[in-house]
């Protein structure tokens, strides 16, 4: 693979030289802005052998680098390796970011995008270089049903109008994947773990224009669409209709999600709004049929796992079984409930020190057998017709040390800090997020990634706009958000731990002092109790494990056998300190 990377390099940069080009950006996102992309898109991954979801190659002359944030270092360590490309550690003192790297790197008058210098986004080079590049996927997109949407497009589509009123705007267009796949309750295969096809879109009172392939809508979804006064064009003359657009239109632009070129095939006569797109906060806010529909999800996942961890003691001594090969099992568990369409992402299951490693995947090539010692870290997840599912368990499969129960429990403590927190409405995720860290704070420990990230129904497992991290978010968090709730720790080298639950927001009280919103746990399975060093928990922390798991007993055990409820019950039984 190394020598198959150094060879790709340099063909781009005779590319690169053929058309005068010094710099070359390579971004991990499509042309849709999105975090995972059809394999068509996937250039900076086939460039450089990084497979992590974010990331941005830079190519000169003579060196390359990629820029990834935290959570990828050690995997970027590792795939990178030998390759002849560099790793940049976004947000580490001393890190160049792209454009300081690139200013040094290349002469005044090269053709790059910085101080400007001359853009150049007409030559892709992939389509020459890229020998076997995937088409764009051509699979059928199908319908997903009120029954678990809830709404119907057409209400959707009102719903957005009615803001784009309140900015001052009568048109927008979509970009996002999981936006358009939302307003028009349309599902699909086109991109790996999410449930979206590959369109474009145009909302507005007058018409709604869905742009995609023709030939993967069936019959049945033309005739439903246009019963909601939803007409449909081809997915490439999406930018000859933004060039057409009349001048009385006034679009609402999310800068965020519409890349470079389209924004600037937008006809001149209109007049263009920047701002968020209404679709996002519309989406994160889950009606009562989605609500629940991911607590049927959470008990069917919970099914899934119970059957999955009693498989996995029963056959840790007898069978050679790998990171890989649990992955491929637990999956299978996941495939016997009902309605189930897929996983939500990779399954990440890290054992000792991969469990460090915060995005790991393991391969069948590259993947640590299990033996009864340290942690293993199993963060996986499933998509289902009535829900979307994300969860992290950290399982001690041998003793543990001192300092691992220490590592342990202070993720626990955050977790729960999160989970039981009560706060006046009007409060955004950044001023929550220290509850999760305090904790390890205390003693001089942190972890990188983000608290809580927004999850989508029957769509993608990350989704915005709200969050729950140290940066500042100016999204309010209201009820009928759902978010994760992830605290964790990791020591390079040696393990991770994280716990996550799925939590949704709701109102909890009215006072004198105003309305109050607070959190219920969705996520249904145990917490491993052997980690836990329950001299650093409080009373009100034990009395919240032990209430979770009775919720989780009470709620999976009538879906279990005699055997699964009895090791059920064991897993949940009331601890003390």
């Amino acid at each position: 693979m190394v020598n198959a990377i150094k060879e790709r390099l340099s063909r781009l940069r005779g590319f690169m030289k053929k058309h005068d080009i010094e710099a070359f950006i390579i971004p991990s996102s499509d042309a849709h802005i999105s975090e995972y992309t059809a394999e068509h898109w996937q250039a900076r991954t086939w460039i450089s052998g990084f497979t992590g979801s974010a990331g941005t190659v830079v190519v000169t002359k003579d060196k390359a680098g990629l820029w990834t944030d935290s959570r990828y270092f050690l995997q970027a360590d590792q795939e990178l390796y030998e390759t002849g490309i560099d790793l940049y550690k976004m947000g580490v003192s001393g890190t160049p970011d792209i454009t300081e790297f690139i200013l040094r790197e290349v002469t005044a008058d090269s053709k790059i995008g910085i101080d400007g210098d001359e853009v150049v986004s007409e030559h892709d080079p992939f389509d020459e270089l890229w020998y076997d590049r995937p088409t764009l996927p051509k699979d059928p997109i199908f319908e997903l049903p009120d029954i678990f949407a809830g709404n119907n497009a057409e209400d959707k589509i009102q719903s957005i109008d009615e803001i784009l009123q309140r900015e001052g705007a009568n048109c927008t267009v979509l970009t996002a994947l999981d936006e358009i796949a939302w307003t028009f309750n349309i599902r699909g295969t086109d991109v790996e773990h999410n449930p979206v096809a590959i369109a474009y879109a145009f909302v507005s009172k007058e018409e709604s224009i869905l742009f995609i392939e023709l030939d993967k809508l069936t019959e049945e979804l033309r005739e439903s669409l246009h019963d909601q006064n939803i007409s449909f064009a081809d997915y490439h003359k999406f930018g000859s209709y933004l060039s057409k657009l009349e001048s009385k239109s006034t679009v609402l632009i999310d800068p965020n999600k519409m890349n470079y070129n389209l924004f600037e095939m937008i006809s001149e006569d209109c007049k263009v709004i920047e701002a968020p797109s209404p679709v996002a906060l519309l989406k994160s806010i889950k009606n009562n049929t989605e609500i629940d529909g991911f607590r049927r999800a959470m008990v069917k996942d919970g099914v899934a796992l119970t059957r999955f961890f009693i498989w996995l003691e029963q056959n840790i001594d007898s069978e050679q079984l790998t990171e890989h090969s649990i992955s491929e099992r637990l999956l299978e568990f996941r495939e016997e409930q009902e309605l189930f369409f897929g996983t939500s992402f990779s399954t990440i299951a890290g054992f000792k020190s991969n469990g460090a490693i915060v995005h790991y995947r393991p391969t069948k090539d590259n993947s640590l057998t299990l033996t009864k010692e340290s942690f293993l870290l199993l963060d996986s997840g499933g998509q289902y017709f009535d829900g979307t599912t994300d969860i992290t368990r950290t399982t001690a499969l041998g003793e543990l040390t001192d300092m691992q129960k220490m590592d342990y429990t202070l993720v626990l403590k955050g977790h729960i800090g999160i989970a039981t927190c009560k706060f006046p409405e009007g409060t955004r995720g950044s001023q929550i997020d220290i509850l999760a860290r305090k904790a390890m704070w205390d003693r001089g420990l942190n972890y990188g990634h983000g608290t809580g990230h927004g999850i989508g129904h029957f769509l993608n497992v990350h989704e915005g706009p709200q969050s729950i991290r140290m940066e500042e978010n100016p999204t309010k968090l209201v009820p009928g958000m759902i978010l994760s709730n992830e605290p964790g720790l990791y020591r390079a080298g040696e393990y991770g731990i994280r716990i996550e639950n799925l939590i949704l927001v709701n109102e909890e009280m009215v006072t004198p002092f105003g309305k109050f919103l607070g959190f219920e746990t969705l996520t249904l399975f145990p917490i491993d109790t052997k980690g836990i060093d329950f001299t650093l928990l409080s009373k009100e922390e034990i009395d919240w494990l032990n209430n979770y798991h009775e919720s989780v007993y009470t709620k999976l055990s009538p879906n279990l056998t005699e055997d699964e409820d009895r090791w059920l019950r064991e897993k949940t039984k009331p601890v003390q300190a």
